[in-house]
């Protein structure tokens, strides 16, 4: 119903442009992974893909009540960007994703960065990597580039390009297999790469309007905000 709903209501707001194929059928897990530059990123990829999507999202979002609940329902799974002890739980369920087939979303900036392709977090992709060889079967992870281009009145055209799979074989590829995903992000949606590493150590500090104790470096502070 959700789905729909979003259907509707972007179909009026934007024209969504689609190349690839966003039918991923039945057979084994997969991993997307998509450009994130707004919050309309989520909406967009659940209506492009057919399949039922699982989202991993930061904790944060699971603190109300309702909305918890509603996100569970909706294939929510949480995270803990500052310590990766706490999303053991929530990985535990991902991998019982994987072996049913399912097809899971991960962002793998972690951050919005508009106008530009973020550097990549690889550990998640690395818990993945860890397990595949107990699914029995490499793991398709498939980028996604959104372009959000110009506006005609009210309505916005948004490109959205679904890359080939890429895949890796054991845990220590992931740090390349998440350089090679970037790079196809990159290219996909027509935007330059964010070379230099970086850490949000403590993510209050993104809203500091001074920016003095800023833990990480951007081109832009317009580029790079939380998720």
């Amino acid at each position: 119903m959700t789905k729909r709903i979003a259907q509707l209501v972007f179909s009026f707001f934007y024209k969504i442009e689609i190349e690839g194929n966003g039918s991923l059928g039945d057979q084994g897990p997969v991993i997307i992974l998509p450009k994130h530059q707004y919050w309309m990123d989520i909406p967009l990829v659940g209506i492009v893909f057919h399949p039922q999507l699982y989202f991993v999202a930061k904790k944060e979002l699971f603190r109300h009540p309702l909305l918890r609940h509603y996100m569970f329902l909706g294939g929510a799974i949480p995270v803990d960007r500052e310590k990766s002890i706490r999303t053991l739980d929530s990985f535990k369920k991902l991998v019982t994703l994987l072996k049913t087939n399912e097809k899971i979303v991960i962002f793998p900036e972690g951050a919005y960065f508009r106008d530009i392709v973020g550097a990549g977090k690889s550990r998640l992709l690395q818990m993945i990597l860890k397990y595949q060889e107990e699914l029995k079967q490499k793991i398709p992870f498939i980028p996604v580039g959104i372009c959000y281009r110009e506006r005609k009145m009210w309505r916005r055209r948004v490109e959205i390009s679904i890359g080939s799979p890429l895949f890796a074989e054991r845990e220590s590829d992931a740090i390349a297999l998440t350089e090679r995903a970037m790079e196809e992000i990159s290219r996909l949606c027509g935007l330059p790469r964010y070379h230099e590493k970086f850490e949000i150590r403590n993510p209050k500090l993104e809203t500091n309007s001074n920016n003095k104790n800023s833990k990480f470096k951007t081109t832009s502070s317009e580029n790079v905000s939380g998720i």
